[in-house]
């Protein structure tokens, strides 16, 4: 009978480590900021329907990078238990914290377990409470382990780089345009060279305090972000500091002209009439029951 394989229970554990960290670092980043009347979040994803920021409940939001099948199998779980305690009880009883103490178990088991993989996951839940203070960010890895984050925090891809951006430019109480802009330009920021990220490639979402309904949570959509970022995409393809801020900013800047146009070639045709406006208030998506 053949000595079974041995390994040392610190090396097993740096083992399971190194894959999970592996495997979050292939993801893009995500940045969750802290604003005057909320809290902010932003990631780097070109899918529509594969959401890495969502809803949980009233006030709660939860954000992650990672495996897309395993993260979401903890955001169903986290509605599932969000919903049962607060109709067992009252919606004030479900908190972000939590929520955040449920998730660390269930990652802390799955990753000291040897039966199963690690999840190669890293969580955000964020509550937006009645002002600033109140406000909590909780940071969950793979291992279960739980940060109470202030001010800003980054997860996935090269979150050393990005977070160093965020550190230089971040400014405590900052406006929804502001800390936005400081988001952006820290996602396109690399040790080689800043890059302009598309706002179709953007997926932002806020909670926000100054809602009237329940429920804060808010996804900003391409024409609210082109209000707020449109400034930026102007001056950085006038600047050149990418190529692809070029192509990016010439269908704003030919829409310009044509809309300029009529004015002055056509003096006697009737002017048209003003734009509808645009609300960003559109109701989020509910979360699965």
């Amino acid at each position: 009978m053949s000595t079974p394989f041995y390994v040392s229970p610190e090396q097993l554990m740096k083992d399971r480590a190194d894959f999970a960290r592996k495997g979050i670092a292939r993801g893009r980043s995500v940045v969750v900021v802290q604003y005057a009347d909320g809290v902010l979040f932003v990631s780097e994803n070109p899918s529509q329907a594969l959401h890495k920021v969502s809803e949980i409940y009233d006030r709660i939001a939860f954000a992650a990078v990672g495996r897309y099948n395993e993260f979401e199998n903890l955001r169903i779980a986290g509605v599932r238990l969000a919903d049962m305690r607060g109709f067992s009880y009252d919606r004030r009883d479900v908190t972000g914290r939590g929520l955040a103490n449920a998730y660390a178990q269930t990652l802390g088991t799955i990753f000291s377990s040897g039966g199963e993989k690690p999840y190669e996951v890293e969580l955000f839940v964020a509550e937006v409470g009645a002002s600033a203070e109140d406000d909590q960010i909780y940071r969950l890895t793979y291992d279960g382990q739980v940060a109470d984050e202030h001010g800003y925090a980054v997860m996935g891809g090269a979150a050393d780089v990005v977070a160093s951006s965020l550190a230089a430019s971040y400014r405590a109480g900052s406006d929804l345009a502001t800390a936005l802009q400081i988001a952006v330009t820290a996602l396109g920021h690399s040790e080689t060279a800043d890059r302009v990220i598309p706002i179709e490639d953007l997926e932002v979402a806020v909670l926000d305090r100054t809602r009237s309904r329940a429920r804060k949570f808010s996804r900003l959509r391409p024409a609210r972000l082109t209000e707020l970022l449109g400034e930026r995409d102007a001056d950085t393809a006038v600047s050149g500091v990418d190529g692809g801020a070029h192509s990016a900013a010439a269908p704003a800047g030919a829409a310009d002209d044509a809309a300029a146009a009529p004015s002055t070639g056509a003096a006697s045709t009737s002017p048209e009439p003003a734009p509808f406006p645009v609300s960003d208030d559109e109701p989020p998506v509910a979360p699965p029951s």
